[in-house]
């Protein structure tokens, strides 16, 4: 089963994660500037990383654009998400699950939420995110 991770991370936070990802899965990795979509729709499972901006609220100049491309394009793909954030409770990821999940794409989890780098990662929700990719 083939397996991507793309990202967007504005101070590294999510990129740490991706990497924290990519090092336990040995997927294929993408900044989303370097990500095409049509390459991406080749895989099984596509994670998608993006922190909460502003309004927890996807990143609108690069990942979102992204984003709403492939997702018109990804019924019945298999999709994981995850992120960090600063502040709030975690609505961007609750919002982002629901959208995924109105365009008919199989999510595979609630999403990972980070508050902070992944040091701040809580081992019990990253092994239950890990373990649904397998």
């Amino acid at each position: 089963m083939s397996q991507v991770i793309v990202y967007w991370s504005g101070t590294g936070n999510t990129l740490d994660i991706a990497n924290k990802i990519k090092g336990d899965l040995g997927c294929d990795i993408f900044n989303v500037t370097e990500a095409n979509v049509d390459d991406i729709l080749k895989y099984d499972t596509i994670i998608l990383g993006c922190p909460a901006m502003g309004a927890e609220e996807l990143e609108d100049a690069e990942f979102k654009p992204f984003y709403d491309e492939l997702i018109a394009n990804a019924a019945s793909k298999n999709i994981a998400l995850f992120g960090s954030y600063g502040w709030g409770d975690g609505e961007w990821m609750r919002n982002w699950c629901d959208e995924v999940k109105a365009y008919g794409a199989n999510l595979l989890n609630d999403g990972l939420i980070v508050n902070g780098d992944s040091s701040q990662i809580v081992d019990s929700e990253y092994e239950s995110f890990i373990n649904s990719l397998k």
